[in-house]
């Protein structure tokens, strides 16, 4: 039996039609992927790492992705537009933020907070070093220079410290980090406030040695005798490095902990843009700081509902990871009143 014409015609507009349904979602999906490019500040990598894998997991379709290039390129690269987000563990200043690129405007999003350990190789020191406020901006600035000062031997009776000179260890590239340490040893010690201050690239007295990053301070401590540095607490704890107390307002010698610096954060007031210099908490930790997301209040359409998505699920979801990585979560009144902040993000 013979197929006539109209019935192949039939045939084939229905195969056509079958084929354009099934590949449509296929072409829809590629065209709604999105990329989202970040940079910025190395404290929060490891966490970043984390939050970026678990949200690709439940957003297939956006793909974020971060390089922790320190908190000094952060800064440069959401000024210059060169990425959709920056990182930064100082908090952008006023006049950083009238350079944003094409006036498109910048929030400030809180995303986990932690302290700042001094790690120190003395040698019959093991454990157990109280600072002093004065002490330690004093070591810092250059005044104190020998291990065995009656400022640092008042807080430690009973232990044998050293005649030895003492070798600081600081950081070579701009860094959050020293930008946190230094707000709080000005904030804690006049004579360091005047003699180094608050700076992501400070002028250090005393020639100190300098590494990059984390690593290369973390490094640098465990191969000198008689060093002192400051390196984040998750990176001291996960090298297993002899951390001091420090001391607080209350008079208080207290070890870097996610708990003492949890304490620090709750005693700290957030302003409506989120901007914190505050140096020296009334409670815990002392030397405890933030970390944040730097993002544009103006987006292409592609990006914008991909942008917000991120920040929601950092800010809920992604919250919920930060003491498994040992970061301090943002306090919960705070992540909501950035969430409300993101209405004022919206599309170019």
């Amino acid at each position: 039996m013979g197929i006539s014409s109209t019935v192949v015609r039939r045939a084939f507009t229905a195969s056509v039609v079958t084929l354009a349904v099934s590949v449509t979602p296929l072409f829809a999906a590629i065209a709604q992927a999105v990329t989202l490019n970040g940079a910025g500040a190395t404290f929060p990598g490891p966490l970043y790492e984390r939050y970026i894998r678990e949200f690709k997991s439940k957003n297939p379709d956006i793909t974020v992705n971060y390089q922790p290039i320190g908190s000094g390129g952060g800064i440069k690269q959401i000024i210059a537009g060169s990425v959709d987000f920056g990182g930064s563990d100082a908090a952008m200043t006023d006049e950083e933020i009238d350079k944003a690129n094409l006036n498109r405007g910048i929030i400030l999003v809180p995303t986990a907070g932690g302290p700042v350990a001094v790690v120190y190789n003395v040698p019959g020191v093991s454990s157990g070093l109280n600072l002093s406020q004065a002490a330690v901006g004093n070591i810092f600035g250059g005044k104190i220079t020998k291990w065995n000062d009656p400022a640092i031997a008042s807080a430690n009776p009973g232990v044998n410290l050293p005649s030895q000179p003492i070798r600081l260890v600081v950081r070579a590239d701009s860094s959050g980090t020293t930008f946190v340490f230094t707000n709080a040893l000005s904030a804690m010690n006049p004579f360091f406030k005047g003699k180094i201050g608050v700076s992501k690239t400070p002028k250090w007295s005393n020639s100190p040695l300098q590494g990059k990053g984390n690593p290369g301070v973390a490094s640098s401590v465990q191969q000198t005798p008689g060093s002192i540095g400051y390196v984040e607490f998750s990176y001291a704890k996960q090298n297993n490095m002899a951390m001091a107390a420090v001391e607080n307002k209350k008079k208080q010698f207290v070890a870097p902990s996610l708990e003492s610096a949890q304490e620090a954060l709750a005693n700290i007031k957030f302003p409506d843009n989120f901007r914190v210099f505050e140096g020296n908490p009334g409670a815990g930790y002392p030397i405890s700081g933030l970390t944040w997301m730097m993002i544009y209040k103006k987006y292409d359409s592609e990006k914008l509902p991909a942008v917000k998505k991120w920040i929601e699920w950092v800010l809920t979801e992604g919250q919920r990871l930060n003491a498994q990585l040992d970061y301090v979560r943002i306090p919960e009144a705070v992540t909501k009143r950035v969430l409300a902040k993101l209405g004022e993000v919206k599309s170019q």
